[in-house]
């Protein structure tokens, strides 16, 4: 049997194929194109090697090593998959801690040799495509957070008193009424019925002249900045389209990932998709994001691989009669999954009966909220493995079994 290791990159792979013992048998750089895949056939063929005599290993590198994973499996071979983690500790006990393209991909062929690789396999079509919109409006969601931290600046230096007069600074009322009137000085010279009348059109009547003379009153006397103002004011409008136009654009990933679930749909008379979002706490949309980052659950042993794959699994500090008793989540695996998690761990602190009881408890004891919520997403993960291995539905009454959610 051969073993072929492929260092992955953007534009170039580096090959190495090994025997039983270790021995090179074939260096070669692949392009990442049809012609370089095709260059590889070749030269396996000059060695005698087909799908019949070798294993491949793939460093999950990026989205990089799809494509070439693909045509392996198009053509037969037997692909692992391994995460950069495993492979960095590998790496580690070699003796010359060096790295080169060519090295890293002798250790994935030995890495496959020793049999120290774990099978991954390409997520089915529904899992990519959860896993793709859900990532895309993660991204898009974090974009939205920076633009809102970049108006709040803005703010702060010609208007620092605006934030006090709405409970959200981007609720529709104040975006509408910033776009209209961006500048401290346009607010203080509008007629006041006319700025009352703007702000009651724009809250459906809840919203009217009380608030008009406050808005107005504080814009004359504003603490903030009096030089270019024009160049700020246009800014200010700029990002608040832009926020807007992103949101549109969540609404359209997130009507995507709604067909995406139906078609998980177990029946027509089923209440559900998925049984993950019988929990409360877990809507359509977090739920898409933790199956797209999950995809199988029968890859993961338990419900503490599932934990560690999400990085919120605590790190442990000992060394010798040292132990460490400040602990980190660990943050490593999937920033996704780890995000969809504590999001739905702080709704379910709010909304599930058992969790809020249990927030409440060791908030009384002195717990940081912080570590409170960690804990809760640790015990949804080991929910949600048990739900989903046994394709069971949330019960309130089901009676857990002893640890099934520490």
């Amino acid at each position: 049997m051969y073993f072929a290791g492929v260092d992955i990159a953007k534009r170039r792979h580096e090959l190495c194929v090994i025997d039983d013992s270790g021995d090179i048998l074939l260096q070669l750089p692949v392009e990442n194109t049809k012609r370089g895949f095709e260059k590889l056939l070749t030269a396996f063929r000059t060695k005698q090697l087909t799908n019949q005599n070798v294993r491949f290993c793939l460093e999950a590198t990026g989205h990089y090593w799809i494509a070439l994973y693909c045509q392996l499996k198009e053509h037969e071979f037997s692909v692992d998959v391994v995460n950069p983690i495993q492979s960095d500790a590998l790496r580690n006990l070699y003796i010359r801690k060096t790295k080169t393209d060519q090295k890293d991909s002798f250790i994935l062929a030995d890495l496959l040799r020793l049999g120290r690789a774990t099978s991954t396999q390409l997520a089915s079509e529904t899992v990519l495509k959860l896993q793709t919109l859900s990532r895309m409006r993660f991204e898009f969601v974090s974009q939205i957070g920076g633009l809102k931290n970049k108006v709040i600046g803005i703010l702060d230096r010609i208007f620092p008193e605006y934030p006090g007069c709405f409970s959200d600074v981007f609720i529709k009322t104040s975006r509408e009424l910033l776009k209209q009137y961006s500048s401290p000085e346009e607010l203080a010279e509008v007629d006041l019925t006319e700025l009352s009348d703007f702000l009651r059109e724009h809250s459906r009547g809840r919203i009217g002249m009380d608030r008009a003379e406050r808005i107005q009153n504080l814009a004359r006397g504003t603490f903030g900045i009096s030089i270019a103002i024009d160049a700020f004011t246009l800014e200010l409008r700029l990002l608040l389209q832009q926020i807007e136009f992103i949101e549109e654009q969540i609404k359209e990933i997130e009507d995507a990932i709604d067909q995406v679930m139906e078609e998980m749909r177990p029946s027509d008379e089923t209440p559900y998709r998925h049984v993950i979002e019988t929990i409360p706490g877990i809507g359509p949309v977090l739920a898409a994001a933790i199956i797209g980052e999950v995809g199988d659950i029968t890859r993961f042993k338990n419900a503490k691989a599932l934990v560690a794959f999400a990085g919120i699994d605590a790190t442990i500090r000992a060394s010798g009669q040292f132990e460490g008793t400040r602990n980190r989540m660990s943050k490593r695996g999937s920033p996704v999954l780890r995000h969809s998690l504590w999001l739905a761990a702080v709704s379910a602190r709010r909304f599930n009966p058992k969790f809020k009881e249990y927030y409440d408890t060791k908030r009384a004891q002195g717990k940081h909220p912080n570590v409170v919520t960690g804990a809760i997403a640790r015990k949804l993960a080991h929910l949600i493995f048990a739900l989903w291995t046994d394709n069971r539905p949330f019960d309130p009454n089901y009676k857990w079994t002893a640890g099934s959610t520490n």
